[in-house]
């Protein structure tokens, strides 16, 4: 079971790096870990289970946080009502981003990460919609459209892949500035 002691922290070099393509067919190992990290974002996000193992609520989670330098990512954004089925839930391997929109969202409360232990004020702008290509945990591949938080969370995720955290996309200058092209998610 994947606790927050197995989470890497900002600073470790992992973080920085970017992971390796995962080989196809996809292996035993691989599959069992993407499940793992999906059954993390379950455990983290049920108030009993995360409180009997301290764990910290989280939506995505990609293998390099694991010190796993491999393009595989888990995300469970879960439903709006309680007994609703998630908004979106799956193991991404080897993502890519094939196009994304000009406009671009953020999330009014900012960003957070399960790697990151201290609070980072300021908007993460990201393009609002993406076109993604990936291999889902069944070895299937798949080219998908997502907008909105999805979009944010699975970008957040892939950054990730690619040694670079979500801070980075902070104006340093003006830390709440946003363009034009940018919206906050739920103000329209």
């Amino acid at each position: 079971m994947i606790t927050m002691d197995d989470i890497i922290r900002e600073g470790h070099p992992t973080l920085r790096k970017r992971a390796e393509k995962v080989e196809l067919p996809l292996s035993e190992d691989v599959k069992n870990l993407g499940q793992e990290m999906l059954t993390f974002l379950a455990n983290s996000q049920d108030e009993e289970i995360a409180a009997k193992y301290d764990l910290r609520a989280g939506v995505g989670l990609a293998a390099p946080q694991l010190d796993i330098s491999k393009q595989i990512l888990a995300v469970l954004i879960p439903g709006l009502g309680e007994d609703d089925d998630p908004e979106l839930k799956g193991v991404f391997i080897n993502p890519r981003i094939i196009s994304h929109s000009v406009e671009s969202a953020c999330l009014r409360e900012g960003e957070g990460c399960l790697s990151v232990d201290r609070e980072v004020h300021g908007y993460v702008p990201r393009p609002a919609r993406i076109k993604l290509r990936y291999t889902d945990i069944e070895g299937q591949e798949h080219t998908q459209r997502f907008s909105g938080y999805p979009a944010i969370v699975l970008q957040h995720e892939i950054d990730h892949l690619n040694g670079i955290m979500f801070y980075d996309h902070i104006n340093e200058e003006d830390r709440f500035a946003l363009d034009d092209n940018t919206h906050i998610l739920g103000e329209d």
